[in-house]
């Protein structure tokens, strides 16, 4: 591994297993040396399987939602340790109408080359034909090697190599595991935090990999450099942050923002019951709250303390955040949680619909004033949501939507992710 240097894990579509493929990697590279891993688009879960893979940071480098010196200089902040970024979805694939922050384009604005996650589950020689579409796709997106997956034995391995041209070398082939999946639930992979076993797993997976990709024969580039990026400031010099299972998704380069523009950031529980630490702002960031509804309805003090701090503070809740700020949560079962009561809103998991998609925000208050990226991906239906919106909303495609979230005094929130501010690259008043 040379430092400084890095490539792109992609497939042709998800559930090819590049994910399980790309921590194999990453714990089998970090028992070489210094690795990081980086995930393509807007995803809290699998970010956190890179890190205990590697024992490094991971940050998102989310091509429709940051310009390209963003994703750079994310990239530089990860310092000189090779990176590993893992793809979404397929690798061409991107927002409508144009397919705008596929992996390919961080590929491309990186300047890295591409391995490509085939699975050979049922296929022979059309896997080769899959992977020369896809070499010859995209001028400026070099595909330069494949890892089949799920091979069902040598002899299938063999049929499958043979078709390869020299120009898109086979760097290995994974025999078929099932016993090697990720469990998994409604909005994807169970978390890392909540798999006691998950070293073990870790080095299962490393070890297939090590057994049969060949390590040495990997390609990479030097990852391109940033020019340049703008400074964050924040009018909150303290800033409290929930964190535990039920509020597990923030972005570390938002958290890292802020600390850039001065802001001392404390974090605490809301499942242990903890206080909200005194501050300027508070933040609840999404995870899954409707999994422990009843567990943080009755946790007094952290509810007390959250009611209070709204007096003082401003207070901002995104996605489970923002529910946990209503008046009540309705779990899958049918059970209604009473919640803070901090705005007027209702929210349940009875009868689940899919909100997903990019989002272009505009907000007026504080703690964000100024026109913002992000993306929304939940299943709760709102039953009661009154009051003043917190955005104007479009889509990726520029189609607008209803306005997003509440706002009343000091409180906010709305289900929306925010990824970036639009015009500085970096979240500040």
């Amino acid at each position: 591994m040379i430092p400084g240097h890095g490539l792109l894990i992609a497939a042709p579509s998800s559930g090819s297993g590049k994910t399980t493929v790309t921590l194999g990697l990453l714990r089998a590279l970090s028992r070489r040396g210094p690795v990081r891993g980086a995930k393509s688009g807007p995803d809290y879960i699998d970010p956190r399987f890179h890190e205990a893979a590697c024992g490094r940071s991971c940050f998102n480098l989310d091509a429709w939602a940051m310009g390209p010196e963003r994703i750079r200089s994310l990239a530089q902040g990860l310092g000189d340790d090779f990176l590993v970024v893992e793809g979404a979805m397929g690798l061409f694939d991107g927002a409508m109408p144009d397919g705008k922050g596929s992996a390919a384009d961080v590929a491309q604005i990186l300047g890295v080359p591409v391995v490509l996650v085939i699975d050979g589950s049922g296929m022979g020689q059309s896997a080769a034909a899959i992977a020369e579409g896809f070499a010859r796709h995209r001028e400026g997106v070099h595909v330069a090697g494949v890892i089949l997956n799920k091979v069902a034995s040598p002899r299938h391995e063999a049929m499958l190599r043979r078709h390869f041209p020299d120009h898109l070398p086979v760097l290995g082939a994974l025999p078929r595991r099932p016993d090697l999946a990720h469990p998994s639930r409604h909005l994807g992979l169970v978390q890392a935090s909540e798999r006691p076993d998950l070293d073990k797993w870790l080095n299962e997976v490393a070890d297939l990999v090590e057994a049969h990709v060949d390590l040495g024969a990997l390609p990479s580039s030097l990852v391109m450099r940033a020019q340049g990026h703008p400074t964050a400031s924040l009018p909150y010099p303290r800033i409290s942050v929930a964190q535990d299972e039920a509020f597990a998704f923030a972005y570390p380069h938002l958290l890292d923002d802020w600390r850039a523009g001065g802001a001392l950031i404390k974090t605490f529980s809301p499942l242990k019951n903890q206080p909200v630490p005194p501050c300027d702002l508070v933040f609840l960031p999404g995870g899954y709250p409707e999994l422990h509804a009843a567990r943080i309805s009755g946790n007094y003090t952290f509810m007390d303390s959250l009611r209070k701090a709204s007096e003082t503070a401003d207070i901002y809740g995104e996605c489970g955040g923002y529910m946990v700020l209503g008046e009540a949560l309705i779990d899958a079962d049918g059970t209604s949680h009473k919640m803070a009561g901090l705005l007027a809103l209702q929210t349940s998991f009875a009868e689940r619909k899919l909100h997903l998609g990019y989002r272009n925000l505009a907000g007026t208050c504080l703690p964000f004033k100024g026109v913002f990226k992000g993306h929304e991906f939940h299943y709760a239906t709102t039953l009661k949501a009154e009051g003043e919106p917190l955005f104007d909303a479009t889509d990726a495609e520029g189609s607008a939507l209803p306005p997003m979230g509440l706002r009343k005094g000091r409180v906010c929130g709305s289900f929306a992710h925010v990824i970036d501010r639009l015009d500085t690259l970096a979240l500040k008043a």
